[in-house]
């Protein structure tokens, strides 16, 4: 019996399905039902959270107080802090980051670091955005990150947070101090990240949101991921990174079709191995008596679109323009 882990390698299950419970020696063929209840959620297309990592800037902080002014709309918005306070108006940003004794902390990263080292010191916050789709009721959104941030780094980093309503997605924007109150830096890795948007999965659950957390190759989804400034400019319309793609394929498809990228072979090799981890899962589910969420598992690899490189992504979604001008000036009378 296949080992029902959808892992690619390196011991990493894309599913997770093995992190709510490990399997005796004796057990590897079956699921738990904390598993059966992921497995559900993700065939099922359950809504999925989103915690992005921001990476620029904030080095000081003039950049930090700028930050929290962006967030707070120049003291528009109200300030939620670790301890409950909420800080709102002019000066709130410089109040806060006066308790956390930046200035001070920002004395002691500096000042041990060779000439080279100061251009590009450690980071004195870590900037992180909450979110999820449209419809999701903001306010549990928001208890659902309040919940996590105490879980997390209650009693060990300060942080603060600001809601934000004014798009379409309700998200929340999580300030966290690096420094500890250990002395330790808080340094995020990519299995921590992983693991938050588990937890801040389940805290939205238990808000009664429906909310899961599984990676975007597990849900067969392959549409390019772009940083936080290349995804606001696109939704202005103003990305120049877009552009830049854009106009390139539009020459290759003018000179005869997209030319393949090297990362399809990779897309292609994740791909096999998500549809054998989901054929082992759906073994096992028909092994213990449910053969319809089997059958349901199986219909949702069946659905899965092709994986496509971001070339052959912008190839189509141009191909669709183009089509859909067509359509319309047949459709419209003529004069």
């Amino acid at each position: 019996m296949p080992r029902p882990l959808i892992d690619v390698g390196a011991g990493r299950g894309w599913l997770d399905i093995g992190s709510y419970a490990r399997r005796g020696p004796g057990q590897r063929d079956r699921l738990s039902p904390a598993e059966i209840e992921t497995i559900t959620r993700t065939v099922h297309r359950t809504p999925e959270v989103m915690v992005k990592v921001l990476n620029r800037g904030g080095r000081n902080r003039g950049a930090v107080t700028r930050h929290l002014e962006y967030l707070t709309r120049k003291g528009e918005l109200e300030i939620e802090t670790d301890e409950g306070e909420r800080l709102k108006g002019e000066g709130a940003e410089a109040e806060l980051l006066d308790d956390w004794d930046l200035d001070l902390d920002e004395e002691r990263r500096t000042a041990d670091l060779k000439p080279r080292e100061m251009r590009n010191p450690p980071k004195p916050v870590q900037k992180l955005v909450f979110s999820m789709p449209a419809g999701t009721p903001p306010r549990k959104v928001l208890s659902a990150v309040k919940n996590f941030a105490r879980e997390e780094f209650g009693a060990k980093h300060r942080y603060a947070m600001v809601l934000h309503t004014d798009e379409p997605h309700p998200h929340v924007h999580l300030v966290v101090k690096a420094m500890g109150a250990d002395g330790k830096r808080l340094n995020i890795r990519r299995a921590m990240l992983r693991e938050w948007r588990q937890e801040f999965a389940r805290h939205l659950r238990e808000q009664g949101v429906a909310a899961n957390a599984t990676d975007r190759a597990v849900r067969g989804e392959t549409k390019p991921q772009k940083t936080d400034g290349i995804h606001r400019a696109a939704l202005r319309g103003a990305s120049t990174h877009y552009r830049q793609r854009a106009e390139a394929v539009v020459r290759e498809l003018a000179s005869g079709g997209v030319k393949p990228e090297p990362g399809k072979n990779r897309l292609l090799a994740t791909r096999r191995e998500v549809v054998r981890g989901w054929s082992a899962v759906a073994d096992s589910l028909v092994n213990q008596g449910h053969g319809g969420l089997a059958l349901t598992v199986r219909r949702f690899v069946d659905r899965m679109p092709a994986p496509s490189s971001e070339k052959e992504w912008l190839a189509e979604r141009l191909l669709e323009r183009t089509r859909a001008r067509t359509r319309v000036e047949r459709e419209s009378p003529t004069r």
